[in-house]
């Protein structure tokens, strides 16, 4: 799942299974086809052990690897925070409004997300965000530092 939460779209790409190959591939998708133009990607994700810049290195040569490593700028939500996640919110609503039903093959599948993705783009869906940075403070305090008074 990628989603754009500012613009209200999303893509989602059909895998038989989410292996580093497999997130890599996306990474280039990502650089090369859904964003070509920009210079530098903002990439919010969890913590998945495949979710990291070794796996473009695991998938393609040297050079290639490191092109789209430069073009990412790699931010992860805190480990047991993936529902800070806006694309897995994302992939709740996805769940929750394509894949309730038993769908029999991939191209089932892939037909019916595409579908659900092309509506929801469409309707530019958004994420109802209201975790403030109150909220953040307090929930995840052993994240920030103790400020002392002096």
């Amino acid at each position: 799942m990628l989603f754009e939460p500012l613009a209200g779209q999303r893509e989602v790409l059909v895998k038989a299974r989410r292996t580093a190959l497999d997130y890599a591939d996306v990474v280039r998708h990502l650089c090369d086809e859904v964003h070509p133009q920009a210079e530098k990607i903002v990439l919010v994700q969890d913590n998945l052990n495949t979710h990291g810049v070794w796996s473009l290195y695991q998938a393609f040569a040297p050079q290639e690897a490191q092109r789209l490593a430069q073009r990412i700028e790699w931010h992860y939500t805190p480990r047991h925070g993936s529902w800070l996640n806006m694309a897995e919110i994302e992939l709740s609503v996805l769940a929750r409004q394509c894949l309730k039903q038993r769908m029999g093959n991939r191209d089932n599948v892939e037909q019916q997300v595409t579908a659900w993705q092309k509506r929801r783009n469409t309707a530019q869906g958004k994420v109802d965000w209201r975790f403030s940075v109150q909220d953040a403070r307090c929930k995840l305090k052993r994240l920030y530092p103790v400020m002392l008074s002096g």
